[in-house]
């Protein structure tokens, strides 16, 4: 398999850092480009946009991969939520199934009698 990164002068390891920053925080294109630069790291927001475009489906396809293969694994865990809600005036039963990572993975609401 070649090389993703091979035709860029940053590192291999800075172009995650940005991407996964971008991807993963709430943060607009200059916010990631503010923080690299806090950490000594000089790259245009500009640059930031094109390496998402470019690395972000094949960083996406490694989490997905790790999370499937972490979920097969017994340390894999998931808890229920139950609260009451209000929804046009009547009161439901809210529930929710969310796995350890916080991810939801069910969502259920039914009418209280």
């Amino acid at each position: 398999m070649r090389n993703p990164f091979r035709y860029f002068n940053s590192s291999p390891e800075v172009i995650r850092l940005t991407v996964m920053m971008y991807i993963r925080y709430p943060l607009s294109l200059r916010q990631v480009e503010d923080l690299l630069f806090e950490r000594g790291i000089d790259i245009c927001h500009e640059t930031v946009g094109f390496w998402w475009n470019r690395f972000g489906p094949m960083l996406a396809a490694e989490i997905r991969k790790r999370r499937v293969h972490h979920r097969s694994c017994s340390n894999w865990r998931w808890h229920l939520d139950e609260v009451f809600v209000r929804i046009n005036g009547k009161m439901h039963y809210l529930w929710r199934a969310v796995d350890h990572e916080g991810e939801v993975l069910e969502v259920f609401a039914a009418l209280s009698d």
